[in-house]
């Protein structure tokens, strides 16, 4: 595969991908937010930290390694690049099989994004229960032994899946489905939270909640959009499908809410909507409007329901990351081969089923969901099981039931006095 040495920069896609960095960037802090409200008061610090610590940890593991082994070119098999780019060294100028109209380092920092982000979501599921220095161990490896082979899988000219047609145009596979699987394979190795689930752990702080859903929501235009590289036509149209599948999404979600409960809730309304940008991830560049808020809708509706599933089969996602982005994830994916379309982007070779294009784009969407569902899952479960036999992974019973803010960082999310003066209440 050539090296392209010379890239021809355009200012205003260049100007496009730094302000699209910029808004995934904030996503991370705005995930912060939508877990720590839904975590008990105790703990909303370390869940808040967590995120941020993820920033830190896997912005030094992707300039030092983890580019190099997501688009160096390929060093055999489609399945992981080469070390041509260890600590960025030769990153400025060249980037294998990629025709950008961007500085090479805009790329660069804007893949580093959303493998930061994708690295924070896995910290939903241990809520709660795990230890800061085993968590930030784990991102420095999970960052590197899976997030990076599967953005090469995926997105790198030289991936195996890329070559088989797998069609992912902002992460459903590298970010969601990967970052679900792996988040179930860690609650299964680092086990319940202590109560869990006879005793009720119910969100803390529902605005805080939505105060993160709604940056997220923000931050995701620049996610999918962001992803065309361009400013131009496809980033527009991923743009509008993005925001009309979390409209989907929110409208999916809730009106199966007030069907089967009979209220329509707040965080039903930020888990939804989140539930349908999810969905929209890997088609925000292959579908057109219309298809888009269906995908939603379907994703609001299916992920609703899959929470269900850590009940059924005893397993203790603490947040639902399984049920949101592993599940949206997939349903997204699949949806791509169910309604892409080439009058959106003529990348799409074979439209979607629904688009009479046939079985032959959905089967190899197929193969990307079960491909990286298992190296993920299987992968993971490896990690965490071995700094599970050797640091350990869970805080005590006494610190868990002190809090992590406490037990962790020393520190307390509120400090409330009483009006009476007569001392200090939280």
């Amino acid at each position: 595969m050539p090296l392209l040495t010379e890239v021809q920069v355009d200012t205003g896609d260049t100007a496009w991908i730094i302000v699209c960095t910029a808004l995934v960037l904030l996503m991370t802090p705005g995930l912060a937010f939508f877990y720590a409200g839904m975590v008990r008061s105790r703990h909303v610090l370390g869940m808040i930290m967590q995120s941020f610590a993820a920033i830190a940890v896997v912005s030094v593991t992707w300039v030092v390694i983890g580019y190099s082994l997501a688009f160096d070119k390929d060093a055999g098999g489609g399945l992981v690049g080469g070390l041509g780019f260890v600590g960025l060294h030769g990153a400025d100028i060249a980037v294998p099989g990629l025709d950008l109209s961007v500085p090479p380092f805009a790329f660069v920092t804007f893949q580093m994004m959303f493998a930061i982000l994708t690295a924070a979501l896995i910290s939903g599921a241990s809520a709660d229960r795990m230890r800061f220095g085993a968590f930030v161990t784990f991102l420095a490896i999970w960052s590197v032994v899976v997030y990076a082979p599967v953005a090469h899988w995926a997105w790198s000219p030289g991936g195996w899946l890329a070559r088989a047609g797998l069609l992912d145009f902002a992460g459903g596979t590298v970010v969601e489905i990967c970052s679900g699987a792996s988040a179930l394979a860690l609650v299964l190795v680092i086990g319940p939270r202590r109560g869990w689930p006879r005793e009720m752990m119910a969100p803390h702080n529902l605005p805080l909640t939505l105060l993160g859903a709604g940056l997220l929501w923000f931050g995701w235009i620049g996610f999918n959009a962001g992803s065309a590289l361009t400013a131009g036509q496809l980033a527009a149209s991923a743009a509008l499908a993005t925001h009309l599948s979390g409209v989907g999404g929110m409208i999916g979600w809730l009106v199966l809410e007030k069907r089967v409960t009979g209220k329509a809730t707040t965080l039903g309304g930020a888990s939804g909507a989140v539930a349908g940008l999810v969905a929209i991830t890997p088609a925000a560049g292959y579908l057109s409007p219309i298809p888009s808020i269906l995908l939603g809708m379907v994703a609001g509706a299916v992920c609703l329901l899959a929470i269900r599933l850590k009940f059924r089969f005893r397993y203790d996602d603490s947040l639902d990351v399984v049920a949101v982005h592993y599940v949206g994830g997939v349903i997204g994916t699949i949806g791509v081969g169910l309604l892409a379309a080439a009058a959106v982007n003529p990348a799409v070779v074979h439209e979607g089923l629904l688009l009479g294009g046939g079985l032959a784009q959905l089967g190899r969407q197929l193969l990307g969901v079960v491909a990286v569902s298992f190296f993920a899952f299987g992968a993971t479960y490896a990690i965490a099981w071995a700094l599970r036999s050797t640091i350990g992974l869970r805080v005590t019973p006494d610190e868990e039931y002190e809090g992590l803010d406490s037990s962790q960082h020393a520190e307390t999310a509120y400090e409330l006095t009483s009006t009476s003066g007569l001392g200090r209440v939280s």
